[in-house]
């Protein structure tokens, strides 16, 4: 299987503070990756770092997708290349529909036109499997959502827009049981149509019920400090992180 993404010696800073000391970090095409770690430990600055986030500024080492350098690249090239990063909290756009929203999203990716009919039976589609009111489609995007509702619409952006590499955020955070178990359901639509590759940062085990991960990076203190299968998930959440941090 060929690398889709590889991170060598990554470092990051945000205000002149150095946050991402030296991440290695390799995906394959379609592989599951779950990030784990401590509050504060660099999860979410990594994901923002790749989607190339001009918050954190790259200081060293290189970041390539797909055999690219996309190290000094910016956001929008970055997402046009194929990569998603979903947010922990989803912002509201008011002026926009999702339905909108979506379809300039994805005429800006693919650089074609989109015809409105193809696109509102697609999206009634996804909207089904993930179990949203298609009102939600001509409501400005996330404005009134709830909580659950907005990271619906991730995953329903995930569904329409095809990426290479999704970078998933808390995903899962503040949902309830069923809520865990209809988003889990449109990640796995989404590798099973693509094929493509994730990146789980994720304290939930529920939302890894219906996906098999390949590899559990665990991160602290801006650096990747163990890597170990899906078991390595189950031990974290048993167990807690201080096992797997305390130096051998």
């Amino acid at each position: 299987m060929s690398d889709l993404l590889q991170i060598k010696g990554l470092t990051a800073s945000a205000e002149e503070k150095e946050l991402l000391h030296g991440v290695d970090l390799t995906i394959g095409t379609g592989e599951t990756h779950v990030l784990m770690g401590p509050n504060g430990a660099g999860k979410s600055t990594l994901g923002l770092t790749i989607m190339g986030s001009p918050e954190y500024n790259v200081t060293g080492g290189s970041i390539v997708f797909d055999g690219e350098d996309i190290t000094g690249q910016s956001a929008d090239k970055r997402a046009k290349k194929g990569i998603f990063l979903s947010f922990q909290d989803p912002v509201e756009i008011p002026g926009i529909t999702l339905s909108e929203f979506l379809r300039n999203s994805i005429e800006q990716i693919t650089g074609k036109h989109t015809k409105l009919w193809d696109h509102k039976k697609q999206l009634k589609a996804a909207m089904e499997l993930l179990e949203m009111d298609i009102a939600y489609a001509d409501r400005d995007l996330n404005v009134g959502f709830s909580g659950g509702e907005k990271k619906k619409a991730e995953i329903l952006q995930l569904l329409m827009l095809k990426p290479k590499l999704a970078i998933l955020d808390e995903t899962d955070s503040g949902l309830d049981v069923d809520a865990v178990k209809t988003v889990a359901k449109g990640i796995d639509e989404y590798r099973k149509t693509t094929g493509g590759s994730l990146l789980l940062i994720t304290h939930n085990s529920g939302i890894l019920s219906s996906l098999t991960a390949d590899k559990t990076h665990l991160i602290a203190n801006g650096v990747i400090v163990k890597e170990g299968s899906a078991a390595l998930v189950e031990d974290i959440l048993a167990n807690g992180f201080e096992k797997h941090l305390k130096k051998e």
